[in-house]
């Protein structure tokens, strides 16, 4: 293990469902728990048997730590792990403090070329390398992302790079549809209110064909029922948007028509990836950020996330500490 002074921690919409709700599906807050999963900091202390790394290292924290070594992790993905750690996912502490202690195997070492920014941004764009990596984005896929929110932006930003020819992405709001156009999307569409249909005929019209993958980042009902509409014969759907438990789709429309709907869950062997990608300057994340509060604000930081401004809100936990 090792002890770490925390530097940037993102708010995630999770954090905030826990803070309002007390609950995600069958996770329940029992007890108080620290938020905050989107984390980089500098490591004070390691423990006996760490070897790559020493006190003034900056990492990158992956949240979720498997308890024991099961069926999961022998294959690689050890996200599905039954008995997995998670930063704040009840009854597991988060991350969101001056000091925190994790397992040096889940602490990556950041370049000196990447920013604690960066490195608390892994964790949102694991979600989009996870996605996108399920869905099988390749040279010259064609894609619709619906949400435009922080994990909707970061699958614009992965299936750009992993060569999709083109990118459509549906939401509401306007200002979060022009973030994803800055961002490389190719099209956007202002959803009002057409029916599932009617917004797969604007996808397919955009893009001049149906799209071979759609990212569905919303969770909402009728967004996934405009997700199997718009999915050409053969493609694939991945559901990344958690909604209510009971959804109903026109799962039989999917079927006959050979549309492979995926499910992900978090991500996993997707920091190496982007501490690559992000070292090299191949991909750029650092648009997503909108909002900067010390960690003293806390409160504030979590009440414009609620209000849903901006795209991400990062918290500073380390006041002494001022470099990027």
């Amino acid at each position: 293990e090792v002890l770490l002074r925390m530097h940037s921690v993102g708010i995630c919409g999770s954090d905030v469902h826990y803070w309002q709700q007390g609950r995600i599906g069958d996770f329940v807050v029992k007890d108080p728990m620290v938020l905050g999963h989107e984390a980089s900091g500098t490591v004070v202390k390691v423990g006996p048997g760490v070897a790559h790394l020493k006190p003034g290292d900056r990492v990158a924290i992956e949240p979720g730590v498997p308890r024991e070594m099961d069926e999961f992790c022998k294959t690689g993905r050890y996200n599905l792990s039954p008995t997995i750690f998670f930063c704040a996912t009840p009854p597991d502490d988060g991350n969101l403090c001056r000091y925190y202690k994790h397992s040096a195997s889940y602490c990556y070492k950041l370049p000196d070329n990447v920013t604690f920014e960066e490195g608390a941004l892994i964790e949102p764009l694991s979600v989009g390398i996870h996605a996108c990596k399920r869905a099988g984005v390749t040279l010259g896929s064609k894609v619709f992302v619906s949400g435009s929110g922080p994990i909707g932006l970061v699958n614009v930003l992965v299936a750009k790079m992993m060569g999709a020819a083109a990118v459509v992405i549906a939401d509401l709001s306007a200002s979060r549809l022009q973030k994803a156009k800055e961002m490389g999307a190719d099209f956007t569409i202002q959803v009002k209110n057409e029916t599932p249909h009617e917004v797969a005929s604007k996808v397919e019209s955009l893009l001049g064909c149906m799209p071979d993958i759609t990212v569905e980042c919303t969770g909402v009902q009728a967004c996934i029922q405009a997700g199997i509409y718009a999915t050409r014969s053969g493609g694939t759907l991945v559901l990344v948007g958690l909604g209510p438990e009971m959804v109903t789709v026109p799962i039989v429309n999917a079927a006959v028509r050979e549309v492979d709907i995926r499910g992900i869950f978090r991500y996993c062997n997707t920091w190496p990836v982007a501490i690559a990608l992000l070292a090299s300057k191949r991909i750029n994340v650092k648009p997503l950020v909108t909002h900067r509060f010390p960690l003293e604000k806390a409160l504030e930081a979590f009440e414009t996330t609620k209000r849903g401004e901006g795209v991400k809100v990062m918290l500073k936990c380390d006041p002494t500490d001022h470099s990027p």
